[in-house]
C-alpha cells in the first residue's frame, strides 16, 4: 500500500501563488508517474499536470505557462507551483501516483490518491 500525503493548498487572490507538496511513503514500491488532479464543485476530475520518473511533463492547456511540476525522485515527493492563480483554479487538487510494489515472488500495480487540498482564488 502506498499512501499520499498533500500540502499547501489555501485561499490566494488572483495573480498569487501556491505550492502543493505531495510525499509518498509505503515500503518495496517504485512510482512512474505522479500528477495532479482537480475537482471543482460539479464538475469531473480533470489531470492538471503529470510528470515521470524520467522528467517527461504534461499539462492541461489552462494552466501551460503558470503551473510547474516537479519531482524529487530520491524522496518521492511530487510539487505543484502553480502562479498566476484565477479564480476559475479554484478546486481541490488530488495527488496522484501510479507504479509497482515488489511483493514475495511478484509485482502489483498500485494507482493511489491523496485526500485532496482545497485551493480556492478569489476576485
Amino acid at each position: 500500500q502506498v499512501q499520499l500525503v498533500e500540502s499547501g493548498g489555501g485561499l490566494v487572490q488572483a495573480g498569487g501563488s501556491l505550492r502543493l507538496s505531495c510525499a509518498a511513503s509505503g515500503s518495496a514500491f517504485s512510482i512512474n508517474t505522479m500528477g495532479w488532479y482537480r475537482q471543482a464543485p460539479g464538475k469531473q476530475r480533470e489531470l492538471v499536470a503529470a510528470i515521470t520518473g524520467a522528467g517527461s511533463t504534461n499539462y492541461v492547456d489552462s494552466v501551460k505557462g503558470r503551473f510547474t511540476i516537479s519531482r524529487d525522485n530520491a524522496k518521492n515527493t511530487v510539487h505543484l507551483q502553480m502562479n498566476s492563480l484565477k479564480p476559475e483554479d479554484t478546486a481541490v487538487y488530488y495527488c496522484n501516483a501510479q507504479g509497482s510494489v515488489r511483493l514475495t515472488l511478484s509485482l502489483r500495480d498500485f494507482n493511489s490518491w491523496g485526500q485532496g487540498t482545497q485551493v480556492t482564488v478569489s476576485s
